[in-house]
């Protein structure tokens, strides 16, 4: 899954307020806080953060993500882990996340294009366990989690044009 919006606002200023690992914190319905793990202060190639997450169908829980690409200011990528088992054993192994986000930011018209994805699995999540106790509902499942991870993608689009653009 895929968004994108234009940023009237520079690349750099633009690459500045994606390498916030707290800023989705602010936009998200899910999300809700973000902080460093290891000493880390800053997104550098096996960095990891950890997230906490509430969901009024799903209650609350915590990931590990680890950055897993950067390239500033081009492209900012971390893998989602079940570190605590959540999901069956623990799965702390960035190489099979329960999912990957993906920045990619590119100068276009005076500004900024702003691309956000999101690519389930291989791992297993919440939508694993969803299959596998209604297998019969898959589709209606897939529909319900991708409109959901959808709304909060785009709004975490919208939230940072604005704060990019306001200069705030």
């Amino acid at each position: 899954m895929r968004g994108e919006v234009h940023v009237r606002a520079d690349v750099r200023r633009v690459w500045g307020l994606v390498t916030d690992i707290g800023l989705p914190a602010r936009f998200s319905p899910e999300l809700q806080r973000v902080a460093w793990l290891d000493g880390a202060d800053r997104p550098v190639v096996g960095a990891r953060f950890e997230g906490y997450n509430r969901h009024e169908r799903l209650g609350e829980w915590r990931t590990v993500s680890h950055v897993v690409e950067l390239d500033e200011p081009r492209v900012f990528a971390w893998a989602v882990t079940d570190a605590d088992g959540r999901y069956g054993e623990p799965a702390p192994d960035p190489a099979r996340p329960m999912a990957t986000w993906r920045w990619e930011l590119e100068a276009e018209n005076g500004g900024t294009l702003l691309r956000q994805s999101a690519l389930i699995g291989p791992g297993r999540s919440g939508i694993t366990l969803a299959l596998e106790r209604w297998p019969d509902r898959e589709e209606e499942i897939l529909a319900f989690r991708s409109k959901e991870l959808r709304a909060g993608m785009e709004a975490t689009l919208q939230g940072i044009k604005v704060l990019a653009e306001d200069g705030s």
